[in-house]
Protein backbone atom coordinates (compact mmCIF):
# COMPACT_ATOMS: atom_id res chain seq x y z
CA UNK A 1 0.00 0.00 0.00
CA UNK A 2 2.64 2.23 0.82
CA UNK A 3 4.24 1.78 -2.46
CA UNK A 4 0.50 2.40 -4.34
CA UNK A 5 0.38 6.15 -2.20
CA UNK A 6 4.21 6.87 -3.37
CA UNK A 7 2.87 6.75 -6.95
CA UNK A 8 -0.15 8.65 -6.75
CA UNK A 9 1.64 11.48 -5.07
CA UNK A 10 4.48 11.21 -7.22
CA UNK A 11 2.39 11.39 -10.17
CA UNK A 12 0.79 14.46 -8.90
CA UNK A 13 3.56 16.19 -8.04
CA UNK A 14 6.09 18.18 -9.87
CA UNK A 15 9.16 17.37 -7.63
CA UNK A 16 9.03 13.36 -7.29
CA UNK A 17 12.18 12.65 -5.63
CA UNK A 18 11.08 15.15 -2.86
CA UNK A 19 8.15 13.11 -1.85
CA UNK A 20 8.54 11.22 1.58
CA UNK A 21 6.31 8.56 2.59
CA UNK A 22 6.57 6.94 6.19
CA UNK A 23 4.43 4.31 7.93
CA UNK A 24 4.04 3.97 11.28
CA UNK A 25 1.15 2.15 13.23
CA UNK A 26 -1.42 4.17 15.89
CA UNK A 27 -4.20 2.10 17.96
CA UNK A 28 -4.50 -0.85 15.66
CA UNK A 29 -4.39 1.64 12.54
CA UNK A 30 -1.86 2.11 9.83
CA UNK A 31 -0.93 6.08 9.27
CA UNK A 32 0.59 7.19 6.16
CA UNK A 33 2.38 10.44 6.63
CA UNK A 34 3.16 12.44 3.26
CA UNK A 35 5.67 15.07 2.89
CA UNK A 36 6.44 16.87 -0.13
CA UNK A 37 8.03 20.17 -1.86
CA UNK A 38 6.11 23.28 -0.51
CA UNK A 39 5.27 24.22 -3.98
CA UNK A 40 3.64 21.15 -4.20
CA UNK A 41 1.61 21.08 -1.30
CA UNK A 42 -1.44 22.61 -3.31
CA UNK A 43 -1.59 20.31 -5.77
CA UNK A 44 -1.67 17.35 -3.41
CA UNK A 45 -4.58 18.88 -0.93
CA UNK A 46 -6.40 20.25 -4.20
CA UNK A 47 -9.59 22.79 -4.14
CA UNK A 48 -10.99 22.67 -0.76
CA UNK A 49 -9.08 19.46 -0.46
CA UNK A 50 -10.37 17.24 -2.84
CA UNK A 51 -7.90 15.38 -4.54
CA UNK A 52 -6.48 14.54 -0.69
CA UNK A 53 -10.24 13.32 -0.05
CA UNK A 54 -9.93 10.95 -3.04
CA UNK A 55 -6.34 9.71 -2.30
CA UNK A 56 -7.55 8.90 1.25
CA UNK A 57 -10.87 6.84 0.20
CA UNK A 58 -8.89 5.10 -2.40
CA UNK A 59 -6.35 3.89 0.62
CA UNK A 60 -9.18 2.61 2.59
CA UNK A 61 -10.67 0.89 -0.31
CA UNK A 62 -7.13 -0.82 -1.06
CA UNK A 63 -6.94 -1.34 3.20
CA UNK A 64 -10.47 -2.78 3.47
CA UNK A 65 -9.54 -5.58 0.84
CA UNK A 66 -6.70 -6.36 2.85
CA UNK A 67 -8.87 -6.24 5.99
CA UNK A 68 -7.03 -3.51 7.57
CA UNK A 69 -7.74 0.20 8.65
CA UNK A 70 -5.54 3.08 7.31
CA UNK A 71 -5.37 7.12 7.45
CA UNK A 72 -3.05 9.36 5.47
CA UNK A 73 -1.89 12.41 6.82
CA UNK A 74 -0.23 15.12 4.80
CA UNK A 75 2.83 17.15 6.86
CA UNK A 76 4.39 20.21 5.72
Amino acid sequence: MKELLTYIVQSLVDKADEVSVTEREAGGETVFEVRVAAGDMGKVIGRQGRVVKEIRTLMKAVAQKEGKKVSVEILD
